[in-house]
């Protein structure tokens, strides 16, 4: 396939460009550099996909998803589109709304007018969240649950859904519980846990860490992504899922474990202001298509460590960058 992989710069969308490069497929990543892709100064290219900017199936367009114009560009000879372009970070949105509402919805607002204007029967496959469905108390969502979305972030990646299935014409949407892996932007508890008990410090986890989130590692979130882009029905949602529900205490005091350290590396800080008690999916619409996921948490967690452990000069020049712009405010 020739595949257009919007946001393909960031910590999926560059697990997911491996993983479609080793299938033979040929590739564009297209991507605003920001600070999620890591770009490298002055944003010319992602360190996040330096290992395959060689690769003969592998090129590359800078650009807006909302530029309808540029990304128009990055469309000739495409077969199919796979969407990870998105602002992300929970407490980023609850500091100012206004960029995920822009990417999140409006980014594919421009993106189906592009693929109407090409070929509507063309395969959109749109990446969601399991964030969407809101905090549940028991059971686990599905896709024909009612969402209840508490973030902006959360809420533009609802309102993305609903755009997406109802004014694509050959769409399939998938919702990923919380991912994990190589290349994540420390930013997010798992990266940001580890460098801190790598560096001596800290791990900072919110209220008593009892909020439960449902893990996947990026890999098989990956895998699953490519399952639906080629098996799934058009116009429908996939949950896809890791199976390993865990409360945020029982991850920092695991990751303490695999750095050496003991429980007095985790501090209990000031909970966010919104923050969901509880994410479960269930994945069972997805294990009937065929589709089951290949890592345990525990063996793909360690897996995680020693990648963070080994690339140093990788997370660094982030972590400077995070710490300048804190001391900023």
């Amino acid at each position: 396939m020739n595949l257009l992989v919007t946001g393909g710069a960031g910590f999926i969308g560059s697990n997911f460009v491996r993983l479609a490069l080793s299938k033979g497929d040929c590739v564009v990543v297209y991507d605003k550099l920001t600070y999620a892709g890591n770009p490298t100064e002055p944003g010319l290219f992602s360190r996040n996909l330096f290992d395959v900017q060689l690769h003969p199936n592998f090129s590359f367009f800078k650009g807006d998803i909302c530029d309808k114009a540029t990304l128009s560009k990055s469309f000739r000879g495409i077969d199919a589109i796979v969407n990870f372009a998105a602002e992300t970070h929970v407490d980023r949105s609850l500091e100012n709304a206004e960029p995920f509402y822009k990417t999140n919805v409006e980014g594919v607002k421009t993106l189906l007018e592009c693929i109407n204007d090409v070929n509507p029967e063309k395969r959109l496959l749109h990446v969601s969240t399991d964030e969407v469905y809101g905090s549940l108390q028991e059971g686990c969502a599905k896709e024909e649950s009612p969402f209840n979305p508490t973030s902006p972030y959360a809420k533009s990646k609802a309102e993305a859904d609903k755009i997406a299935l109802s004014e694509g014409k050959n769409v399939v949407v998938t919702r990923s519980s919380n991912n994990f892996g190589l290349f994540q932007f420390p930013e997010k508890f798992i990266p940001l846990a580890t460098i801190n008990l790598l560096l001596g410090d800290k791990i900072p986890v919110y209220g008593t860490g009892l909020n439960v989130r449902d893990w996947i590692y990026v890999e098989d979130n990956c895998e699953a992504l490519y399952f639906v882009l080629q098996h799934g029905t058009r116009g429908e949602a996939y949950n896809v899922g890791g199976g390993n529900e865990k409360t945020n205490i029982s991850i920092a005091k695991k990751l303490t474990e695999l750095c050496g350290r003991d429980e007095s590396s985790i501090k209990f800080i000031t909970d966010r202001p919104v923050h969901d008690f509880r994410y479960a999916l269930s994945g069972e619409k997805l294990s009937a298509l065929g589709w089951q996921p290949k890592h345990d948490f525990e063996s793909a967690l360690q897996k995680t460590v020693e990648w963070y452990k080994n690339n140093k000069d990788w997370w660094t020049p982030l972590r400077d960058k995070m710490f300048t712009s804190i001391n900023k405010k």
